[in-house]
């Protein structure tokens, strides 16, 4: 049977990416591909060092006259963000993704797709079994886990399995592009008691839904100023509430914290004498947010479809007036752009979803500053406010930035060489992003560090998608400066 990838270039990276596309990896959920990476270690009589955490390096020897040269670690993460459509049946924990091709870009039908950071781990995985007569330093491919739900791998590695001082993270997603700083960022989790009493006998029950919003990466799309489907749903519960006889059954929406909410679900009691109030709200909220954002969101949708079976219990008036008012105080967006670099976020807040945990309301925020004073000033407010409405918070540790160093030895080669290929400079940057260099770079003394990689667009929701002419610029770019750095 042919495959999706069949005559794609490089052969060997599709190869290993198809495969990994194959194998379940959500955060938290990396056993079977830490697995096959043991295996595929095994088979090659390649060394490996591990940590308790399940952070896994695999050893190849210098070869083709780099065998003296001095150790270089390749880095990427094993789990991927598992974002699915809601008419999508997919499941994560077991089912391959369904891979097709659509205008040069490789993508998942319903779901992610997992470039983000599934080429990385293709790329090393090639690196590996590259033939001995191949110019290269020697390695240390650095497989870590958890990434996308905060760090956990890096935070938690053991800086005593990495000897090598040069470090080439491959999981920028930009071709052109060499990152050489990122945000820091830390979560919020606040938690609402719910309150509830009798439902009125006689009121209509109805969902009401914000649907088909783009979503996206709440760092590095946190500058479009997407739309968040929370905001919206939240904003037209609170009008209902003020103009019309009706009551809040329950509210739901958004699911990772580093992504952007794309749909979010009410269900509403409504009075019979309400109900046409209450679709023309429901319609006029739809026309302002399409008139604001319809160029943006082309997909949007806010649905009011009635219920056939009528809930026992609503919320309290005052719970409701205490959840809608803290969702519609709670920030989202950019908060602060820099100063000093032009363009670049310097601080922003994901107010990333609502859900209903143990008769509690759970309300997850993600902030993010290059600037980690900033960081805490934004996580104080956010405090304050839930604070404000009765509801507790924790927060995690944040995890460090990464600060540029523009006098980096592996940035100038790397510069040098993308200058070559693509006949003009490559954009140096930072991101608003969380990557592990800054963790990594903590852990392991003296590292010096770059990150690159393809194009991969809508990281973290269905959307996303690689770019596939980018794929093989990429490699060619990792070859060279892998080869340039065997003979130093």
């Amino acid at each position: 049977m042919k495959s999706v990838i069949d005559g794609l270039k490089p052969e060997i990276v599709w190869k290993h990416f198809e495969n990994i596309t194959k194998i379940p990896r959500p955060s938290k959920h990396e056993e079977k591909i830490l697995n096959s990476l043991r295996k595929f270690a095994n088979e090659r009589n390649l060394k490996t060092r591990e940590d308790s955490t399940g952070n896994i390096v695999v050893l190849r020897p210098g070869s083709g006259g780099g065998e003296k040269a001095s150790t270089i670690v390749i880095q990427s993460h094993v789990d991927m963000v598992c974002e699915k459509n809601r008419d999508s049946n997919h499941d994560f924990m077991k089912d391959p993704l369904d891979l097709y091709i659509e205008d040069g870009w490789l993508k998942a039908k319903g779901t992610t797709l997992g470039a983000d950071n599934g080429i990385g781990v293709a790329a090393a995985l090639s690196l590996l079994e590259m033939p001995k007569e191949t110019a290269l330093p020697p390695l240390e491919c650095l497989f870590t886990v958890d990434e996308e739900t905060g760090l956990t791998g890096a935070f938690a590695l053991n800086g005593q399995i990495i000897k090598g001082r040069t470090m080439l993270n491959l999981d920028t997603e930009d071709w052109g592009e060499i990152c050489i700083g990122c945000a820091g960022g830390g979560d919020s989790s606040i938690t609402l008691p719910i309150e509830t009493q009798e439902a009125p006998s006689d009121f209509l029950s109805f969902q009401l839904s914000v649907e088909g919003l783009q979503g996206g990466h709440s760092g590095v799309d946190i500058h479009e100023e997407r739309a968040n489907a929370i905001v919206f749903l939240s904003s037209i519960v609170d009008t209902l509430s003020r103009n019309t006889d009706s009551r809040l059954v329950s509210l739901e929406g958004g699911d990772k914290h580093n992504a952007i909410p794309r749909e979010a679900f009410a269900t509403l009691l409504v009075s019979p004498e309400a109900v046409s109030d209450a679709q023309i709200i429901v319609s006029n909220k739809e026309s302002a947010f399409k008139k604001e954002f319809g160029s943006l969101e082309t997909n949007m949708q806010v649905i009011l479809s009635g219920l056939d079976s009528s809930p026992k219990n609503t919320l309290t008036k005052k719970c409701q007036i205490k959840l809608i008012n803290l969702l519609r105080t709670l920030p989202h967006g950019v908060l602060k752009y820099s100063h000093d670099v032009k363009g670049l976020v310097e601080t922003s807040n994901n107010l990333a979803s609502v859900k209903i945990v143990n008769n509690n309301y759970n309300i997850a925020c993600s902030t993010r500053s290059s600037i980690a004073e900033a960081l805490e000033f934004q996580r104080e407010r956010i405090a304050i406010m839930a604070n404000s409405y009765g509801a507790s918070i924790e927060q995690d540790q944040p995890y460090p930035g990464w600060a540029p160093n523009i006098n980096s030895p592996i940035l100038d080669i790397t510069t040098k060489i993308y200058s070559e290929m693509l006949d003009r400079k490559p954009h140096i940057c930072a991101i608003h992003a969380g990557l592990e260099c800054g963790v990594i770079g903590e852990k392991v003394d003296g590292m010096d560090m770059i990150s690159f990689g393809p194009t991969i667009k809508g990281p973290h929701s269905p959307d996303e998608r690689v770019e596939i002419s980018s794929v093989d610029k990429f490699w060619n770019l990792l070859l060279r400066i892998l080869e340039t750095l065997a003979v130093k």
